[in-house]
């Protein structure tokens, strides 16, 4: 069996960013030591439920929107028997509701037929579910069932990239990456911190290099965040993309996302 490699922007080599690498988990869990899952739930299938209702919108409309959701439907099969106008009616803040509703009704559907109403403990089953992808697969394995996964978001991806810890655009190949040069009992926390310190140092259009913790550790930092290895993939393009919420974790700034204005869209991507 091949040895598993990554292809570093830096050309560094893969022992020296496994230790770069670990310096950086180690200052983000100084910096966020309490690193959890902020979207509030209770169980697997609150968390199912509120990471879909994540994808363009802040974390905060997500909280405000689900107490009254959960009060109303309770299990998988409440949701799968709901009409859909009336779960479209609770969840419209949070934007592209018509999606969201079909896909947490047929994920709901799927649960109750396939799995007993229960939220399955394995990617593979996960991967089933309507409106599910492997990022928000890991939010649930990571999130409450404790197992160890790399949440690759807008904010780990961007991150990734300017730290050099991959030289991917690819979601699923960063997630490769990181998980190769990442201790395994790190990943899930490492993603919500990268998260964090994404919307809160190391922002897409005005990354504080300057005053930034990990600059030791950057090599995009004498960039000022924006290396010649991301200009090669259109930097800029990827700089104005609206956020993407995750599962894991976000921690915006009370903005209300401006896809919440919008009823209708293009189909929304597993995530």
């Amino acid at each position: 069996m091949s040895t598993p490699t990554v292809r570093l922007p830096t050309g560094e080599s893969i022992g020296a960013a496994r230790r770069r690498a670990g310096q950086i988990v180690a200052a983000l869990k100084r910096r966020y030591p309490d690193a959890r899952v902020p979207l509030h739930h209770e169980n697997a299938f609150q968390l199912l439920v509120a990471t879909i209702l994540s994808a363009q919108c802040t974390d905060a409309m997500v909280n405000r929107v689900t107490p009254v959701l959960f009060a109303r439907y309770r299990t998988a099969r409440d949701f799968a028997a709901a009409r859909p106008r009336d779960l479209e009616a609770l969840i419209r803040p949070t934007g592209f509701f018509r999606q969201k509703t079909k896909a947490i009704i047929g994920a709901s559907r799927t649960l109750v037929e396939r799995f007993g109403g229960e939220v399955p403990r394995t990617m593979e089953d996960l991967l089933t579910l309507d409106g599910v992808g492997r990022k928000t697969a890991n939010v649930i394995l990571g999130g409450f069932y404790g197992t160890p996964g790399v949440v690759v978001d807008t904010h780990v991806r961007r991150l990734s990239q300017r730290l050099a810890l991959t030289g991917s655009d690819e979601p699923e190949r960063i997630e490769q990456d990181l998980m190769l040069l990442i201790p395994r009992r790190a990943w899930s926390a490492l993603s919500l911190r990268l998260i964090f310190f994404g919307r809160e140092v190391c922002t897409a259009r005005s990354p504080r290099c300057p005053a930034c913790p990990l600059n030791r550790f950057c090599p995009s930092a004498k960039y000022r965040g924006a290396p010649p290895w991301m200009a090669r993939r259109g930097r800029g393009q990827t700089a104005r993309r609206p956020g993407a919420g995750a599962a894991a974790g976000r921690a915006r700034s009370g903005r209300t996302a401006r896809t919440a204005r919008t009823p209708a869209g293009p189909r929304p991507k597993r995530s």
